[in-house]
């Protein structure tokens, strides 16, 4: 095949990419660059810089407007034939109605990357109408040419359930660019860092928890830092810093998280590979939500322990895991607490290297790259 030409529809800001999901969507698109002629089309809250790898189209309606894109129709047909597109791909469910128009008039295969079974992330997040969605979600999917999914769950639930064709289906992880775990001394000197620019003793179990704070499953994740683990670890009496970083926290979380001197509010930081690297376990306490978590995958390429509800790590096969992650069953806070205080500092567990082959960029676009030329 060709060098393909791709149209991307993005139905949300993803410039700058800040967040797991955001920097799921830019860094696919920067490694697939050099084999494929790109054009993004997305919302227009998006503020892109400049990329000489791909064009960049910020005038679509982000998915809660969504319907509104109709009037854009023939300027998205005018992008398809100015360029020579070759494959229409859609990121999430949203857009798909979108793609399936562009396709019944430009005669171009469309492809749907789901990051999750997004009708599902609405019903964890008790949406009324979640049914309804993934009504809509199931149809759009049947309607493609292929899927690409980011989790195998997300992938057996489309066969199993939805009926899809297993052929149309694959699964394309959330990538990451090493590919080996980082030295046991690169991760002593970043935890010697956090532990002299706190002041901490060095015996401090150093904890972290990441993610977008204004997102529910992670603002629900916080309630349970604060109910549920802090009470519990206080008649432990262990010295341990929980360090939260993240974006797009409320004033009012804020200030109920700076209320307690066992959290760290760190707030947004540009070099979180520092704190995964330097903290002795992630929790991720989260029992809503669905698809591959990006945090966890973060987690598992900076070789740091885990402690995770079960719930949260069912995209997550255990050949890439191993011993890596600790698992507690949802809502049993005394044994996650446990799991806490018998955490050593600094483990000498690894990462598997299967991990590191599978969720490593060069292998997910080379698999992209080869279901398009099937299609």
């Amino acid at each position: 095949m060709n060098r393909p030409s791709v149209l991307s529809l993005v139905s949300y800001r993803v410039f700058p990419p800040l967040m797991g999901g955001q920097k799921c969507v830019v860094d696919f698109y920067e490694h697939l660059s050099p084999f494929a002629a790109i054009t993004l089309a997305v919302s227009k809250d998006n503020k892109p810089e400049e990329h000489s790898n791909y064009q960049i189209e910020p005038f679509l309606f982000n998915h809660w407007g969504g319907d509104f894109n109709l009037i854009y129709v023939f300027r998205l047909l005018k992008l398809i034939k100015k360029n020579n597109v070759d494959f229409i791909i859609i990121e999430h469910s949203y857009f798909g109605f979108l793609g399936i128009i562009l396709r019944f008039f430009s005669k171009k295969k469309m492809i749907i990357r789901m990051h999750n079974i997004e009708g599902h992330r609405f019903r964890d997040m008790q949406k009324f109408w979640w049914g309804i969605y993934l009504s809509y979600e199931k149809w759009v999917c049947k309607k493609a040419d292929h899927l690409w999914f980011t989790a195998n769950t997300d992938y057996h639930f489309a066969i199993n359930e939805w009926k899809i064709d297993a052929t149309k289906c694959s699964t394309l992880f959330y990538g990451i660019d090493n590919s080996e775990i980082p030295s046991y001394f690169e991760r002593a000197a970043c935890r010697k860092s956090l532990i002299e620019n706190h002041a901490l003793h060095e015996n401090t179990k150093l904890f972290l928890f990441n993610g977008t704070l204004d997102y529910i499953p992670n603002t629900d994740a916080l309630r349970i830092i604060i109910h549920e683990l802090l009470p519990r670890l206080a008649k432990k009496h262990v010295g341990y810093r929980i360090m939260i970083c993240g974006n797009r926290i409320t004033d009012e979380w804020q200030e109920e998280l700076e209320q307690y001197p066992e959290i760290i509010f760190e707030g947004f930081v540009a070099d979180i590979a520092t704190y995964y690297k330097g903290c002795d376990c992630f929790i991720n306490p989260v029992t809503l939500g669905s698809g591959l978590k990006t945090k966890l995958v973060e987690a598992l390429a900076n070789n740091i322990d885990i402690i995770s509800v079960e719930s949260s790590t069912l995209a997550i096969d255990a050949i890439y895991s191993d011993q890596k992650i600790k698992l507690i069953p949802d809502y049993d806070w005394d044994a996650f607490v446990l799991a806490m205080c018998q955490q050593s500092n600094l483990t000498k567990e690894k990462t598997p290297a299967a991990f590191y082959k599978a969720f490593n960029w060069q292998q997910i676009i080379q698999k992209a790259l080869l279901s398009l030329q099937q299609l």
